[in-house]
């Protein structure tokens, strides 16, 4: 009985440059002219760089092609670039996603806390998205975090509901913890 050949993979590549659109338009450009395809990508901006994460798939040959060019592509378009061979994601059928919302005063110790809180309910983090701004009324910074998670099958989820407010309220955090929904646009 032999093994099926894997014949799809995967590369991400994490670069940072001062300039988004050209950054993504390069990293883009470069998938397709090595016929590697965009699996998905993620944008942000930091000050005055951006950081853009893309998952590309392909055959061997292409991702190849592909991370060989990029150091060269990096240094004549001025950003810095970083590449790693990726697996598919680990499906997991019965994974209940939800999203948990926070709001506070801000306070350097609130994002290792919520991730400890996740980490010791075996609670795996998707996505996270983190912003302070300063109060209008009374110039305090505040943050606002969201923060995607996927529970585990069996989780009681009225049970940890209860303990992440309770974990909530003891930091003084306000907030809410929800069934994830997709974004339908208005």
């Amino acid at each position: 009985m032999s093994t099926p050949i894997v014949r799809e993979q995967f590369l991400v590549i994490s670069a940072l440059g001062t300039n988004p659109m050209e950054l993504t338009n390069i990293l883009c450009r470069a998938s397709h002219e090595n016929r590697c395809a965009v699996v998905s990508t993620r944008l942000s901006r930091h000050g005055e760089f951006s950081a853009l994460v893309v998952q590309v798939s392909g055959n061997w040959d292409a991702l190849a092609r592909l991370e060989t060019s990029l150091p060269s592509l990096s240094k004549k378009h001025a950003f810095t670039v970083s590449v790693v061979r990726s697996a598919a994601a680990e499906i997991r059928p019965q994974a209940l996603p939800y999203v948990a919302y926070v709001s506070s005063v801000y306070r350097p110790d609130i994002l290792n806390e919520l991730c400890q809180f996740f980490l010791d309910h075996n609670v795996e983090l998707e996505n996270l998205t983190c912003d302070t701004y300063l109060a209008p009324q009374t110039g305090g910074t505040m943050l606002n975090a969201t923060l995607t998670v996927t529970l585990p099958a069996g989780t009681q989820i009225s049970w940890l509901r209860d303990q992440f407010l309770d974990f909530a309220d003891a930091l003084n955090l306000d907030a809410l913890i929800e069934p994830w929904r997709p974004q339908t646009p208005a």
